[in-house]
């Protein structure tokens, strides 16, 4: 594995140190708007593959992968910007665990320095090919100093259904109560601690060979707030193990206090599979 995400790295280091690289989708280009879209949104990235929701045609054993995305700056601006994600999955027989995280750490010489985390554990079990049990964790940590909460996390249990499930489409639903606890940076708004329910969707389309589209949303109800956090993105393989993705994180609260309801980040990742 350490090995994996250093040769991720290497690859990465290239991009990032070309004269310009750009993004493959609408751009002339392919040089100068990669580099573009890495300063501009260089966190919570993370890949997806079309394994999805529960165990039903994964291959028992562990499977996983890493997208790293990175840049330096130095001159008339200092800055440092990194984004990591990580998918790790073990399936044994009916049984499932998988792990995803989703890291971005920024600094730069007229503000402080700014960490991200978004996290997600979850076991899923098999009851028959179309539905599932799950229990799971999620959640995110934000040091901004704009960003309404510091931490939050929800953690549920419910059933899933499997709506398409073939080679080339993909998509399977969830649902269940939990329970959300929060802490917030306004101190004089108090902390969240309070009966939640959730609603997930995981759908992706296989287009051709080398490219498929994904779409994964998650809701979740309670009674201060209403949060969605949507994942949708282009995946583009290069090789067996590499590919590159790109897309658009976006999170929305009902209630967000003082901060923006609406938090939207592009990004450009490089993706390392290692199954």
């Amino acid at each position: 594995m350490t090995k994996n995400i250093f040769i991720v790295a290497a690859v990465a280091a290239i991009i990032a140190s070309s004269a310009s690289a750009q993004n493959l989708i609408g751009r002339d280009t392919v040089a100068g708007d990669l580099n573009e879209d890495l300063i501009e949104a260089i966190e919570d990235d993370a890949e997806r593959e079309l394994d999805r929701f529960g165990n039903e045609g994964r291959p028992d054993g562990f499977t996983g992968s890493v997208a790293l995305r990175g840049i330096a700056q130095s001159g008339n601006t200092d800055s440092v910007t990194v984004g990591i994600g990580t998918d790790m999955n073990y399936v044994f027989g009916p049984n499932g665990i998988e792990l995803q995280l989703n890291y971005a750490y920024s600094d730069d010489d007229d503000s402080a320095s700014e960490e991200s985390l978004f996290y997600g554990l979850e076991y899923t079990r098999d009851l028959n090919p179309q539905f599932f049990g799950f229990a799971k964790v999620q959640g995110s940590a934000d040091s901004a100093t704009d960003a309404q909460y510091e931490t939050d996390t929800f953690v549920s249990f419910g059933a899933g259904y499997r709506i398409f499930n073939d080679n080339n489409i993909q998509w399977s639903v969830q649902a269940g109560p939990g329970y959300r606890f929060a802490e917030l940076n306004d101190i004089s708004e108090g902390d969240v601690d309070e009966g939640a329910f959730g609603v997930s969707s995981d759908y992706a389309h296989k287009l051709t060979e080398t490219v498929f589209v994904t779409n994964d949303t998650d809701v979740i109800w309670s009674e201060s707030d209403t949060v969605v956090f949507n994942d949708l993105a282009v995946n583009i393989a290069m090789t067996e193990t590499l590919a590159l993705r790109t897309s658009i994180l976006t999170e929305y609260h009902t209630e967000p206090g003082t901060a923006e309801d609406t938090d939207n980040t592009f990004g450009v990742s490089l993706v390392y599979s290692f199954n």
